[in-house]
């Protein structure tokens, strides 16, 4: 194929459509009971056809190419926001099918910045595939809080399959596996347009693959060098799905059944040696702190089974005077095995539009939240991430509780994890999602937070997916969709002393590292002439000498 029939039109399209294909395919998808997860095998794709079809263009061409490639792409990752607005949210068709659309638009506009910074760079010479891998963390970086973020489907989740690296995510992040596939898809899209061209391959990126190959086999010495240390305290812990239909789960007339099925649930949870069980986000549909005879139930539950609880409710405020609730809050509830309720958690990255209308005063007559259940107003966010302690039968152990949305941001986990919680308990409803890809693919974003942190993970998720997740990001057990069920398993406790991982004590410093990389190549791209433009002076230079 000669140059100018890899830059025509026609080609750069077939580039950019099958960029959105495979960028879609690389996130689980629905398959009969389970999901069509081909991740692995086709994220490496994703970069490198984006960058081919943006060859030879101008930033504002690429711009508009990767804007349009980008939003088909993620319109399909998000499909499963029909069902959240249509099905449950009881809103119009139209409204359900603009959903996945519009919210494309927000990730779409980074991939355009990723693509007009792109093209500006290799206007100047600087397209290696180092720089190109560092742009895209950059950019994944600023969508985890552009506007409060929303880093769903970021590149380096595709990769959760990938036992060689998930290691490495202990110090990177998950960035680290979005910065190794674009280097690879970078390095690919290099090589492919040298043989195209008719040029000699360029060695850097020969380079850029033998680094991925490297990384490949660091990661596996590493993991396999570290799987054995950790704490050899355990606790037998379990997560109950009791599968309430999310048009049910607030209606009083069927509290009753749902206590009935947890509590059915729990107690064979027990008798398996659960000593810690765990209910899904708004399990108990009241506000557990004004309701007595919820809160003797549980504590009376959590008395005959002898096993302590974590509970997600909702938590209220009560005004100055104590006779009105002056806030709602998305909470969580310790119990002990005593019955006695310990302090809640409240969750403190609530979902925009789901859980509060942003700019309530100009959207508030025209909008309303989602999730409109859990209060008759927005819910109101928690002060920060922290831990909880919850008192077992025999000891107290430090957990923490990071509630559906919030398991979307790395950072905002790892400081659960830095204030000494040795386990998580990950509660979520997610029968918001049908039977969509999104359960799975948030699952696999909750195994990533274990990845980085070095934390086993319990995941209670109303209708499923329900987890346990160990430390290395591998999903040890899990139960079916829509079906009333519990996983128990014996989970180990992360060490006292040595188990933090370099990501949970530091950070983001691999994201910063890629900040400041890509700051430096930036400037010095900045005082040279462009690529173009030199190359027109050679061309004018020669037909000068020519002449």
């Amino acid at each position: 194929m000669a140059r100018s029939s890899l830059l025509s039109g026609r080609s750069r399209w077939c580039w950019l459509l099958s960029y959105a294909l495979v960028t879609m395919l690389s996130f689980p998808h629905p398959l009969g009971d389970g999901a069509l997860d081909l991740g692995l095998v086709l994220s490496w794709f994703s970069p490198a056809l984006l960058l081919l079809g943006l060859t030879g263009l101008p930033p504002l061409r690429a711009a508009r190419s990767a804007f349009l490639a980008s939003w088909l792409a993620h319109a399909g990752v998000l499909h499963w926001l029909y069902i959240v607005t249509v099905r449950y949210g009881h809103a119009p068709v139209a409204v359900g099918l603009l959903a996945p659309l519009a919210l494309a638009i927000y990730i779409a506009s980074f991939s355009a910045l990723f693509a007009a910074s792109w093209a500006w760079l290799r206007g100047r010479g600087a397209d290696s595939p180092l720089l190109a891998a560092m742009l895209w963390v950059v950019v994944d970086h600023l969508r985890s809080f552009v506007f409060s973020g929303f880093p769903w489907a970021t590149l380096g989740y595709a990769q959760h399959q990938n036992r060689l690296l998930l290691p490495l995510v202990s110090v990177t992040g998950v960035y680290g596996l979005s910065f190794i596939t674009t280097l690879a898809g970078a390095a690919c899209a290099g090589l492919m347009l040298s043989g195209l061209e008719g040029g000699r391959p360029r060695r850097r990126d020969w380079l850029a693959l033998l680094a991925v190959a490297l990384l490949h086999g660091f990661g596996w010495s590493w993991g396999s060098a570290t799987v054995a240390t950790g704490s050899r305290e355990v606790v037998r812990v379990a997560a109950v799905q009791a599968n309430i239909d999310q048009d049910l789960k607030w209606s009083p007339e069927h509290v009753e059944r749902t206590f009935a099925i947890y509590e059915d649930l729990s107690r064979r949870a027990a008798r398996q040696g659960a000593e810690l069980i765990v209910w899904p986000e708004s399990a108990v549909p009241a506000a557990l702190e004004l309701d007595e005879g919820a809160m003797s139930r549980l504590s009376r539950l959590a008395r005959v089974t002898g096993a302590a609880y974590l509970v997600g409710a909702v938590g209220v405020e009560l005004d100055r005077e104590g006779l009105r609730i002056a806030r709602y809050y998305d909470s969580a509830f310790p119990i002990a095995a005593s019955g006695r309720v310990g302090e809640r958690y409240d969750k403190s990255h609530l979902v925009p539009f789901g859980e509060y209308v942003p700019l309530r005063g100009l959207l508030g007559q025209q909008l309303a939240a989602v999730a409109s259940g859990i209060a008759p107003a927005d819910v109101s966010a928690g002060e920060a991430p922290r831990s909880l302690e919850i008192p077992l039968r025999d000891r107290r152990v430090k957990v923490a509780v990071p509630i559906c949305y919030e398991l979307l941001f790395p950072d905002l986990v790892r400081r659960f994890a830095d204030d000494g919680a040795r386990m998580f308990l990950a509660i979520t409803n997610d029968a918001w999602y049908g039977r969509t890809g999104a359960p799975y693919q948030f699952l696999a974003m909750t195994a990533l937070r274990s990845a980085e942190t070095g934390v086993w993970t319990v995941r209670a998720a109303n209708t499923g997916v329900s987890a346990i997740i160990d430390a290395e990001g591998r999903v040890r057990k899990q139960t079916a969709l829509f079906e009333a069920d519990f996983v128990v398993a014996d989970v180990p406790l992360t060490a006292l002393e040595g188990g933090r991982t370099f990501y949970t004590r530091y950070g983001d410093v691999f994201v910063w590292v890629c900040w400041l990389g890509l700051t430096v190549a930036a400037v010095s791209a900045g005082i040279r002439p462009s690529y173009g433009a030199t190359t027109a002076v050679v061309r004018e230079m020669k037909r000068g000498v020519d002449d």
